[in-house]
């Protein structure tokens, strides 16, 4: 591409971009505009989207480190340097974290009367209560580890919650113990009185550590504080070596709780001398450990706190999907496809008509086969359910189930096995390669001839998610779209060779040089002193290849406006260089899931969705597929709705060129909410025109 973008100072490291993305998540916790439980949940996403930062990305930086890997990344950092800045910013992050949790958070709760309690604040009855509670229900299940010459120190569970103490030994030398907090218990002991006045809380822990003599015999406790660490689990094994993939992705899970430790968080007042202990044998370096002011692990708020009975006006006001006009109760489904392309906007619209679909095709007669794409479902998915169904109503259903999507893994090897032994032909993957596209196809029988239908989407077939997740779904029976489904499935599932659909548009051999040929176009036009703009919405902007051609066009003259929730390398405004490029980042209550690529040439538009973003695993790595939106009404719903997320204020961040973001809630004079407006449209109380 040539030097001139090639310059390291023109890109952000994907890493630190990260970092800043879950930032703006944690922002929303100081959001007026939401409940508190919902503030408190965006604490926690934050918290537990730190965990897999650290098991995967920062696991994967310090696996190139202790590899020699010297090559500078895009923005001209090595490994070490990586690190180094990931630990600056993470630390940083992390007590900005534990701040809002004190200072806003649990304020907050005690002013609709919740309260976290801690065991100097407690009356007698509820010491009495505690106590009684712990000889029942806690201390059955506890199981106290000292280390000794006799008893070598345990393997710590990645991210399981313990207590480290160190207790009196012989000859003044301490000994080092440790208990861990089970997880099968609540973590939130409710000691509530019966007045029902409001609510009060003990952690668990807490309650352990004030019984915790009574695991050790009467010994003198010397330092008691709670710890827990976070392991690498980057999963690596041999797709080619390997005879049989699922034994050795089980085998590879296994082995994910023991991985190398890469942080330890502790109490901010932890011991020195028990600090040095779990130093040691845990190989943490100072720059490793984070001391927490606060409970270790937030997580305990949206999994136990959030879904607490009787404060509803706490929280978001329930979800109302619209329902989707072509599909009603008594609607043959492929009749209303016949007649028309339908498109369908998650969580705005319900996910049901998918489920309809394949549950009506499981019972149709005339249905002969059915073949879809599963990357992530839910776990009672009514999706497998209905494929299932069809399989054993004799109906040929082939599923491509994705067995290597990260932290799924188990979830996807159960389902395979179910739907296998409906009699659906399952294949778990392509070696070197994940399966990232979202395609039904269903082949029916009618009037003597074969008619498909296919459904193509930007997110997962999984109800779960589509609640929460913004996507588009496309149903169709265009008849070359059901002859590219056709040759995307025999390629997938045989051995024929890459081939050239007409209207789908397929990674890892397509999409990269069919995206840079749009790009490039826009730019001609603009060189050629037309109109020409490039408007996309996706998750994450990291592909540097992809980026220069942006740049390029930006500086050909092309408006680009990029809306990008997560990772974006790309710096926009740069003189010379980016200068006609604009990044906004929408979070709000439903994640921003949806793929939107649109170009216009001086007025010849080309309007895409996809199930890829701009990365290198997207363009390289994952059979991904990008589909045109042809339907003319269709296409201008879709842009009209990208119109709508770039005027938001209410949940935007504005990118600037240093890559920090600044949110247009601070300054705006009116705060313009897209997703709610969208709430209002797909439920019937405002119109397009408003």
């Amino acid at each position: 591409m040539g030097d001139r973008f090639g310059n390291p100072s023109y890109y952000i490291n994907r890493e630190l971009s990260w970092l800043e993305f879950n930032s703006r998540v944690m922002m929303q916790a100081l959001n007026p505009g939401n409940p508190v439980f919902e503030q408190m949940k965006f604490l926690s996403i934050t918290s537990t989207n730190l965990d897999e930062f650290f098991m995967i990305r920062v696991a994967s930086v310090r696996d190139q480190l202790h590899a020699g890997y010297k090559k500078l990344d895009a923005a001209g950092l090595t490994p070490k340097k990586q690190l180094s800045l990931i630990s600056r910013r993470t630390h940083i992050l992390m007590d900005e974290m534990y701040g809002i949790y004190r200072n806003s958070i649990l304020p907050e709760l005690s002013r609709n009367d919740i309260r976290f309690l801690h065991p100097s604040e407690l009356e007698e009855g509820q010491v009495e209560k505690l106590s009684r509670y712990f000889e029942t229900e806690i201390f059955p299940v506890l199981t106290p580890m000292a280390v000794d010459s006799s008893r070598p120190f345990p393997l710590i569970l990645s991210k399981s919650l313990n207590i480290g103490l160190l207790l009196e030994g012989k000859d003044d030398e301490p000994v080092f113990a440790t208990v861990q907090v089970p997880s099968v218990l609540p973590r939130l002991i409710d000691i509530s009185g019966s007045d029902g006045e409001g609510k009060d809380f003990v952690l668990l822990e807490d309650v352990i550590a004030m019984h915790i003599g009574q695991l050790f015999d009467g010994r003198k406790i010397i330092a008691c504080n709670p710890y827990r660490i976070t392991r690498n689990a980057d999963l690596t094994f041999d797709e080619e070596e390997a005879e049989d993939l699922l034994a050795e992705i089980k085998r590879s899970l296994r082995m994910r709780k023991w991985g190398s430790v890469i942080r330890l968080e502790t109490d901010y007042n932890v011991d020195d001398r028990l600090l040095s202990v779990l130093k040691k044998e845990l190989e943490v370096s100072k720059d490793e450990i984070y001391f927490i002011n606060g409970p270790l692990n937030l997580d305990f708020l949206m999994k136990e706190l959030y879904n607490t009975p009787g404060y509803e006006t706490l929280r978001y006001h329930p979800l109302v999907q619209g329902t989707s006009v072509q599909f009603g109760e008594d609607l043959d489904p492929f009749e209303l496809v016949k007649e028309r392309d339908i498109l369908l906007h998650h969580p705005y619209q319900s996910f049901e008509p998918v489920v309809k679909l394949l549950e009506y095709a499981a019972a149709d007669p005339q249905v002969l086969a059915i073949k879809q794409t599963l990357y992530r479902v839910s776990g009672h998915s009514p999706v497998v359910s209905a494929l299932a169904k069809a399989a054993e109503a004799g109906k040929q259903v082939t599923v491509l189930l994705e067995v290597k999507a990260r932290f799924d893994e188990e979830n996807n090897i159960q389902w395979g096995l179910t739907l296998e032994k409906a009699g659906c032909h399952v294949i778990y993957g392509l070696p070197g390669l994940k399966t990232h596209s979202k395609i039904t196809l269903v082949v029916r029988r009618e009037n003597g001839a074969t008619k498909r239908y296919v459904h193509l989407g930007t997110g997962n077939y999984n109800d779960v998610t589509a609640k929460i997740y913004t996507d588009y779904g496309l149903f169709t029976c265009d008849e070359q779209i059901g002859q590219d489904a056709t040759s995307f499935f025999n390629t997938l599932t045989g051995y024929s060779v890459p081939f050239a659909m007409k209207k789908l548009i397929s990674a890892p051999t397509q999409l990269r040089p069919y995206l840079t040929n749009l790009v490039d176009k826009a730019a001609d036009c603009a060189k050629e002193g037309k109109r020409a703009e490039i408007f996309i919405k996706m998750n994450s902007l990291v592909d540097t290849e992809l980026i220069e051609r942006l740049y390029r066009a930006s500086c050909a003259g092309v408006k680009i406006r990029l809306l990008v929730r997560g990772i974006c390398c790309l710096r926009p405004d740069l003189e010379g260089v980016s200068e006609n490029i604009e990044v906004h980042s929408i979070v709000g209550r439903f994640l921003e899931h949806s793929r939107v690529y649109y170009f216009d040439c001086d007025g010849q538009t080309e309007l895409y969705l996809s199930s890829a973003d701009m990365m290198p695993r997207n363009m390289d790595r994952r059979v991904e597929l990008l589909f045109p939106v042809e339907d003319p009404a269709i296409a201008a719903r879709i842009l009209d709705e990208m119109k709508l997320y770039w005027t938001d204020t209410a949940q935007t961040s504005v990118m600037y060129e240093d890559g920090s973001y600044h949110s247009l809630a601070d300054t705006a004079d009116t705060l313009l909410n897209a997703q709610e407006i969208l709430l209002r449209r797909y439920a019937g109380e405002e119109t397009y025109d408003e």
